[in-house]
């Protein structure tokens, strides 16, 4: 059970309280912004006592950091270069695809995070983490693929992954955030794939 902020472990009540506020929280940044939501904002949302909120938080920045967090953790679920195996292209397809549906769930927070990263440093801190862990397991996978001669061995597989999920990363924001999700998403789809496959020198 997650402790509350005095360092208690939470009762079940408490526990479903705390995710009422974690679920209002999100939906209200969603709707007003980091900058403009306030405390009171989430409570009354959530339907909890403004000053229930504090049992559970010291702050709107430290159940940002949560919301966030918890964001991350679904995005980077989906490895932009998955395990290795049978098929390596198709995999990537599938990871792309996969990619793709986890920021469409989260375009609206995506958004926000964008804005907080620019003077959060703690925040910052907390995205690096996700990107470098993510980032870390794709390097480990296109290592894997090296030794069973899939991608050439000159390829440097730590800044392969960066590069590649850094360029799959920002094409996504560009088209899901500043886009809104325009005509045409299987074209950029197929062209990340196909960029990425032949980046890491796979046979298509």
């Amino acid at each position: 059970m997650r402790d509350d902020p005095g360092g208690q472990p939470l009762t079940e009540r408490g526990a479903r309280t705390r995710e009422r506020l974690l679920t209002a929280a999100r939906e209200v940044f969603e709707e007003h912004g980091f900058l403009e939501t306030r405390v009171a904002h989430i409570t009354r949302h959530a339907r909890v006592a403004y000053g229930s909120f504090y049992t559970y938080f010291p702050s709107k920045e430290a159940v940002f950091l949560e919301v966030a967090d918890r964001l991350f953790a679904d995005m980077t679920d989906h490895d932009l270069v998955p395990s290795a195996g049978p098929a390596p292209a198709a995999r990537i397809r599938r990871a792309n695809r996969a990619y793709y549906e986890a920021y469409l769930r989260n375009a609206k927070m995506m958004a926000i995070i964008e804005q907080v990263a620019t003077f959060n440093a703690e925040f910052q801190e907390l995205r690096r983490k996700h990107r470098a862990a993510s980032a870390e397991r794709s390097a480990k996978a296109i290592a894997r693929w090296q030794r069973a001669g899939f991608v050439p061995s000159d390829l440097d597989a730590e800044m392969a992954s960066r590069a590649l999920a850094a360029m799959v990363d920002h094409s996504l924001y560009l088209w899901l955030v500043q886009g809104n999700d325009p005509p045409g998403t299987d074209r950029l789809l197929d062209t990340l794939d196909t960029l990425t496959v032949r980046a890491l020198g796979l046979p298509s």
